[in-house]
């Protein structure tokens, strides 16, 4: 995929023109570990980036700053975990996911050969894993550039101030308005999110 190409494509459109004027070069980072990817989305739920960062390197200190495997967390006491700030839900979250890696319940290297909407639906099988966190997993993880998080806060109001609206749009609102974004609604969704002032509100 042509950054240009995307670039060119969502520019047709006088509204998001302006934003990717005025923010510049998009750029997303993609994590290529992914079970890292899934355990991260899990910290991060409902969480600010601050204090999610924060646990997030607890967690990390656990074992010596590197990040574990699947197996490492399975061996590591719960109360442990509980002592980084993950609540109870959560790191009963993060040890389902490494119980069905390990018994290869769930296959990470065969999700980049699966559409998106099957990715969806093996990972919303997880526990703890809804379909926000499959999507973020979509975008920077598996870097899939036709993503639109419609039950994502920032993203919605990316597009409430996109276009003035009076409050924030609906599913079915957002859909519509995407559809002219289309394959790149991945990368207009990552302008909508750098568009907000407060990052920390997603």
């Amino acid at each position: 995929m042509s950054k240009e190409i995307a670039i060119k494509h969502l520019k047709k459109h006088r509204r998001l023109s302006k934003v990717i004027d005025r923010i510049g070069e998009y750029e997303i980072r993609i994590t290529k570990n992914k079970f890292e990817s899934l355990v991260e989305a899990i910290i991060t739920q409902q969480l600010s980036g601050s204090a999610a960062k924060s646990i997030s390197t607890r967690f990390r200190s656990i074992y010596n700053k590197r990040f574990p495997k699947p197996i490492d967390v399975i061996e590591t006491p719960n109360s442990k975990l509980r002592k980084t700030g993950l609540s109870k839900m959560k790191v009963e979250y993060i040890k389902e996911i490494s119980k069905k890696i390990v018994s290869r319940e769930l296959q990470l290297q065969k999700l980049p050969k699966l559409s998106d909407a099957e990715v969806v639906d093996e990972l919303t099988k997880i526990r703890g894993v809804g379909k926000w966190t499959a999507e973020m997993f979509l975008i920077f993880t598996l870097g899939r550039m036709d993503v639109l998080p419609v039950g994502d806060l920032g993203l919605k109001k990316g597009i409430q101030k996109l276009y003035s609206l009076n409050e924030l749009p609906t599913d079915k609102k957002m859909f519509k308005t995407a559809e002219k974004w289309r394959p790149y609604r991945t990368i207009a969704t990552w302008y909508l999110w750098k568009s907000l002032k407060n990052f920390e509100t997603l």
